[in-house]
């Protein structure tokens, strides 16, 4: 069974292909013009050992939110579509994890329901060129394209790029948790029998 998506989105404001595996080694391709973004799905895909290859083409001119949204409005279709059935899948995931001085919880569940819950607040509103804004606008177009309840939380943290990483990196370790096989759930993780 090979769990991988490959997704291609084009509109007036980007162009992007997409390519998931969800049961790779890490490695990442990532080109989407937005140098913080790339480092993010960087460390999303070593954390979750996911195969990710992003590359975008977009209206940078005016600013990254058309970018980072439609990116995850397509790895969001990749990992609904890479998950399949979800047959014999964890379904839950969770980390709370640390960075430095930071400390964020990052817990979901493939129900094929969109639920997004975000408790996060940047001090800053830019990390370099980078507008802190678009971390949630990523999250939650990833959370309603794969059909999942994602809920974001931080504890704690005073630097924006750690609260940004401890973000990714959380949700990549939860996702890793939440897609793996259970060799004693050869069905549907569900009483309804689908999910």
């Amino acid at each position: 069974m090979t769990r991988t998506a490959s997704i291609h989105r084009e509109t007036a404001e980007t162009q992007i292909t997409l390519e998931l595996n969800l049961d790779g080694t890490g490695q990442s391709d990532i080109r989407t013009g937005v140098g913080f973004f790339d480092h993010m799905l960087t460390l999303f895909a070593k954390h979750g050992l996911f195969d990710l290859t992003v590359h975008a083409q977009g209206d940078l001119h005016i600013d990254s939110h058309h970018t980072v949204e439609d990116v995850g409005i397509c790895l969001g279709q990749a990992l609904r579509e890479s998950l399949g059935d979800k047959r014999g899948v964890t379904r839950y995931g969770s980390m709370t994890l640390p960075m430095e001085e930071t400390l964020v919880t990052s817990a979901l569940d493939f129900s094929g329901r969109m639920l997004f819950v975000w408790k996060t607040e940047f001090p800053t509103e830019k990390v370099g060129e980078f507008d802190t804004e678009l971390v949630r606008e990523f999250w939650q177009a990833v959370s309603s394209n794969a059909l999942m309840n994602l809920h974001l939380v931080l504890h704690h943290g005073a630097n924006s790029h750690h609260i940004a990483e401890a973000l990714f990196k959380a949700t990549a370790r939860a996702m890793r948790q939440a897609i793996t096989i259970d060799p004693r759930q050869p069905g549907v993780p569900s009483s309804k029998g689908s999910l």
